[in-house]
């Protein structure tokens, strides 16, 4: 008992850093660097180097260029030949997936990779699919679905081992629901004023895109995300060039971004389908019909929101719903996201850009629990 007694209590010692490699520590910063440099892979050593000097992150027997032979050897990099004989690096694909993966884990934590690729809806009922949990047995449930073992543990508990018997109240079964798939755009504002006032706004968006991918990828792989740009124009962009995207000097065309996503959504096979828009400014463009731009930085003009809350009501008619993340607090800027989000029918969240991809990730679970109409 005394042993017992002085075995008991915790233990308290000095924190120690889990164990890395200097591979490894160096290219935690470095898959960093490379997202901020969108792709631009001497960019980011120079930046390696520059915090190397300053923070001592090598050592003599581990340099920065043993870490760029080490990614050429793990084939993260690749050297690149040009027709006049000089030459550069590129990243690969398997450094562009590490990215996402990184991302992903960043923002949404380690989850355990699903097999069976679909969506739990909130509709419970007969399926070939467990989610893991009982609940009390109900008239109609079928009875193979019994949970033999805990409807037992249930009889002894309620009424003894002296006197055995199972009754109805003891009966609980496995809880199983409905499956539904889901098609995605992810909209992605990049004009000229996500990266204005000291602030980079593209990288979050751009991580958040990389993690909504790779988590599309490989938990839900019957789902589809579809990711479209809009500065003056909107176009798609593969999930492999989410590392490269990069601002530039547009002004901001929602109204075309949110078309493409539509024409985009309309050749899904799949009944649940949704649009989520990350932007921290103000429509400011439209294409007009002789294919020239309608501009109006200044302020909100009536003709460009117009035609916007127009496009908002159209997506709601084919049963699209649209959510908005707007990285910005302007009030005035709110005005057009409400009235936005009404023709919708939508959602909108106002957030700034440390918790874009938890309320991103969260919405899209959200809506996975039911079916959209």
């Amino acid at each position: 008992m005394k042993n017992a007694e002085r075995n008991r209590g915790f233990v308290f010692k000095q924190y120690e850093e889990p164990f890395q490699t200097p591979f490894d520590k160096l290219f935690d910063i470095f898959m960093e660097l490379i997202t901020h440099t969108s792709g631009d892979f001497d960019e980011a050593i120079d930046w390696l180097r520059q915090l190397d000097r300053e923070f001592k992150l090598t050592t003599p027997d581990y340099t920065i260029d043993d870490f760029i032979e080490d990614l050429k050897k793990r084939g993260y990099i690749k050297e690149r030949l040009q027709p006049d004989g000089s030459g550069g690096v590129d990243i690969s694909s398997k450094l562009e997936k590490a990215l996402r993966q990184n991302a992903l884990e960043q923002i949404f934590g380690k989850m355990r990779k699903g097999n069976s690729g679909n969506h739990k809806t909130k509709h419970s009922g007969r399926s070939d699919e467990s989610t893991g949990d009982h609940r009390s047995y109900q008239y109609g449930d079928n009875l193979d679905k019994i949970a033999m073992t805990e409807s037992l543990k249930n009889a002894q508990v309620n009424h003894g081992l002296g006197d055995f018997s199972l009754s109805e109240d003891d009966l609980v079964v496995e809880d199983t629901q409905f499956k539904s798939q889901m098609s995605t755009v992810l909209m992605i504002d990049i004009s000229h004023s996500m990266i204005l006032y000291g602030e980079d706004r593209i990288t979050p968006a751009k991580k958040v895109a990389m993690a909504l991918s790779e988590l599309i990828l490989t938990r839900y792989p019957k789902d589809s995300l579809d990711v479209i740009v809009f500065g003056n124009d909107a176009w798609p962009i593969a999930i492999r060039d989410l590392p490269y995207l990069q601002v530039g000097p547009f002004h901001t065309n929602t109204v075309a971004g949110v078309q493409l996503a539509m024409d985009i959504l309309r050749r899904k096979r799949h009944a649940n389908k949704q649009i989520f828009m990350i932007t921290d400014g103000k429509p400011s463009c439209l294409n007009m019909p002789d294919g020239s731009y309608y501009k109006n930085p200044m302020g909100l003009d009536p003709f460009i929101t117009n035609k916007c809350y127009s496009m908002a009501a159209q997506a709601r008619k084919l049963g699209i719903p649209i959510t908005t993340f707007m990285i910005t607090s302007d009030p005035y800027l709110q005005e057009f996201v409400d009235e936005f989000t009404a023709s919708n029918r939508g959602k909108a969240y106002y957030t700034g850009l440390g918790n874009l991809g938890e309320m991103i990730f969260a919405d899209y679970e959200d809506s996975r629990k039911k079916r959209l109409r």
